[in-house]
């Protein structure tokens, strides 16, 4: 499969992106072409396209299955596994949040909780002790927060951040006040509009 110039530069950068994440480039662009092309492909045409090892392929794909971002599916007379990743950004957005939670935040706080329950833990300095308990209660918080997003619905989930930026407004000043609505009799009076008050 030959690449679009616009497939190429989204791929590259896909890989160069996971690779800060600390995801391995070759997982990223596997991902990344899977979700550009939109339809599944098999290994080897996934190792001609990208240039890379099939064996390369083969455990980059095991890695994509692991965090629930690739599945396996199949063509009806072709015995060779074809994989696909699903093309809502919403739900792979989902994804790698749970994903992530569950393998990096949710162990770090249990050890956190642990640390903290310890009887040595009251040995340790004031000042340390308010840093470790400050660093969980933050990751818990965190945690429950994004356990709340996840059960809502793309559609809700988008308003809620669209929400959230304007509420960001408000509380920097950058949003208007706005003031309560006139009355049909007020707009017959002048001075009536002196008397209106900002809506909290």
């Amino acid at each position: 499969m030959e690449l679009t110039d616009i497939q190429r530069k989204f791929v590259l950068h896909w890989g160069e992106m996971g690779s800060m994440w600390g995801v391995n480039r070759t997982v990223s662009q596997i991902h990344a072409l899977l979700f550009a092309r939109g339809k599944p492909m098999h290994a080897e045409e996934l190792s001609e396209t990208l240039g890379v090892a099939r064996s390369n392929v083969s455990n980059s794909l095991k890695e994509l299955q692991a965090w629930n971002l690739v599945r396996v599916t199949h063509i009806l007379g072709d015995r060779r596994d074809y994989f696909e990743t699903s093309v809502d950004v919403w739900e792979l957005f989902r994804t790698v949040v749970r994903e992530r939670k569950e393998r990096e935040f949710d162990p770090t706080i249990r050890v956190l909780r642990e640390i903290v329950s310890s009887p040595d833990f009251l040995k340790e300095p004031a000042d340390a002790q308010d840093r470790i308990r400050s660093t969980m209660d933050l990751m818990s918080k965190l945690a429950t927060w994004a356990d709340e997003m996840l059960r809502l619905s793309p559609g809700t989930l988008d308003k809620v951040l669209t929400l959230g930026a304007s509420v960001q407004k408000f509380v920097r000043g950058d949003a208007p006040t706005p003031t309560t609505p006139a009355s049909k009799k007020d707009d017959d009076d002048p001075d009536a509009h002196h008397a209106s008050l900002p809506m909290i």
